[in-house]
């Protein structure tokens, strides 16, 4: 029987190029391989724990700025002085670049992680390691509130942030004339209220951000999540506390 490159001719092309006379067909058609995997700059432990390093800073600043500005209902000769030889200290802009660089990258990582989720729970990536949607918060209204609000809460501490800067930093007031600055830049109803809201947004951020940031460093388990969560959550009260009395006694008390 005649036979074509070792095929008998009688059998159909499709049936010659099939398992086991394949090393033919192999030349023609070589087997795809599916396309690696592009790992997510976004959705490792290394974003994770620059997003808790940063967070940590700007919330040890906010700790200390909490304690300055409070001066300013409980005694304003005390706070002129503190003010002036804080805007008068030479590392304070350093200081203030190294806030800006803090916030800005906080920011970008933490929007890169929001939208990482998003695409794992959609199926497009595996889920970040050190997510927060690994933890169910059906049993805590406020917790789950928290987490899904934190975008938000955070584009609203950033537009205060413009606005705060605009009123008290580049516009700065003459030494002693701090209170009377930040008494007019309260006046307005609206910055009021967003100074106000502003406090409960950091609340709301600090509430899920600190057991977040223990859990991306690896430093949350059974043993002590819930004392970090009650730390956390005190922290958060606090803080949002302090920020909306400050502003409500010097507004009601002028």
């Amino acid at each position: 029987m005649v036979e074509l490159c070792g095929v008998e001719a009688s059998r159909p092309l499709a049936t010659a190029l099939s398992a086991p006379d394949r090393d033919a067909g192999d030349l023609l058609a070589p087997p795809v391989t599916p396309h690696p995997v592009v790992p997510d700059p976004f959705a490792g432990r290394l974003a994770s724990g620059w997003i808790a390093a940063t967070g940590l800073s700007l919330v040890l600043f906010l700790l200390a700025h909490l304690l300055g500005v409070s001066l300013a209902p409980l005694d304003p000769l005390r706070f002129e002085a503190y003010a002036a030889a804080l805007h008068a200290s030479p590392w304070l802009p350093l200081a203030e670049l190294v806030l800006v660089a803090a916030a800005l990258t906080h920011l970008a990582l933490a929007l890169g992680k929001v939208l990482a989720n998003r695409r794992a729970k959609l199926g497009a990536v595996p889920r970040p390691a050190g997510s927060a949607g690994l933890v169910s918060r059906r049993g805590e209204p406020l917790a789950a509130l928290a987490a899904r609000s934190a975008p938000l809460s955070g584009t609203l501490l950033l537009v205060f942030l413009a606005v705060h800067l605009a009123q008290l930093r580049w516009l700065r007031p003459a030494a002693g004339q701090e209170l009377a600055a930040l008494r007019a830049a309260l006046a307005s109803p609206a910055a009021l209220a967003l100074y106000l809201a502003a406090a409960l947004a950091l609340g709301l951020h600090l509430f899920q951000g600190a057991e977040a940031a223990h859990r991306s460093l690896g430093l949350l388990d059974p043993a002590n999540g819930a004392r970090i969560r009650r730390w956390g959550r005190a922290l958060a009260a606090g803080l949002a506390g302090g920020f909306v009395l400050v502003p409500l006694l010097l507004v009601l008390r002028p």
